[in-house]
């Protein structure tokens, strides 16, 4: 009989909790779902019931935590209310078929350690208040569709450990300022249209491990500071216009760390083509 009663506590507690989820973040997701053709996603929501059912919500003391929705057959734009998404700390809605522009709601966001917008068909310019979101972790908006400039506002993101913008077509220059990203441990910026020399400040992020350049047009030498990256196990700058060709290195410990030393004064970062 204790069983019983206790069984009971625990599914009216639960049922409670859920109802109390504002009124504001159970909109945000349903503008969520008809914005992006919620019908049509491979796994649907049935609105009708509790949002604790709902496919890839995570909640957690009344508030909306996680959205992971990636393979699921999302189409349409993201619409302005999931700024109103407050507790948010992580969104995944990679793989799937999003347009338009990131809205620049997501700068209410503040909660957010992880952003994953990959393999969509996002475009326009990233939006500048996105570096508004000071915890930040991990910013991934690879294979899209995005143009304009790296924005420099994302260099205040001190917190990030990842910023993968691979694959867009995003022109002008890696910012100098990318040295205050102290505790970034991966950079893709290939497969871009982006100019000028590679930043030396780059050879400042002590923890870096992957440095992912090549596919743009990028000039000048690859800096040889880059010899104190101790961490970097993955680095790739071909098919840029560099003053030297170089193929890609990865591994545990690639060959240019080795050939790195006082004694070769052209040691370059990556085994040159012959």
């Amino acid at each position: 009989m204790k069983t019983l009663k206790l069984v009971v506590v625990c599914l009216l507690t639960t049922a409670y909790s859920f109802a109390n989820i504002s009124s504001t973040e159970k909109d945000a997701l349903i503008a969520l779902y008809n914005s992006t053709n919620g019908e049509q996603w491979n796994t649907k929501w049935d609105l009708s019931t509790t949002i604790d059912t709902w496919y890839g919500v995570t909640v957690e003391d009344n508030i909306i935590v996680e959205i992971n929705l990636p393979f699921n057959n999302l189409q349409g734009e993201l619409p302005q209310e999931i700024g109103n998404l407050s507790g948010l700390r992580k969104i995944n809605l990679g793989f799937n078929k999003i347009s338009g522009s990131i809205p620049a709601s997501l700068s209410g966001l503040k909660e957010l350690t992880s952003l994953e917008l990959f393999m969509n068909a996002f475009e326009g310019n990233i939006p500048v208040e996105l570096g508004e979101l000071k915890k930040l972790e991990s910013l991934k908006l690879y294979s899209n569709k995005f143009t304009g400039e790296i924005p420099n506002s994302l260099m205040g993101l001190t917190n990030l450990k990842e910023l993968l913008l691979g694959s867009n077509f995003l022109t002008g220059t890696i910012p100098n300022e990318i040295y205050a990203l102290s505790k970034l441990q991966k950079l893709s910026l290939m497969d871009n249209r982006l100019e000028g020399e590679i930043p030396v400040e780059i050879a400042q992020l002590q923890d870096l491990e992957e440095l992912l350049l090549s596919t743009n047009k990028l000039t000048g030498e690859l800096p040889m500071e880059f010899m104190n990256l101790t961490k970097l196990t993955t680095i790739m700058v071909s098919d840029n216009n560099l003053n030297q060709e170089y193929i890609s290195v990865s591994g545990k410990n690639p060959p240019s760390m080795m050939m790195l030393n006082s004694q070769n004064a052209t040691a370059v970062m990556d085994i040159e083509k012959e």
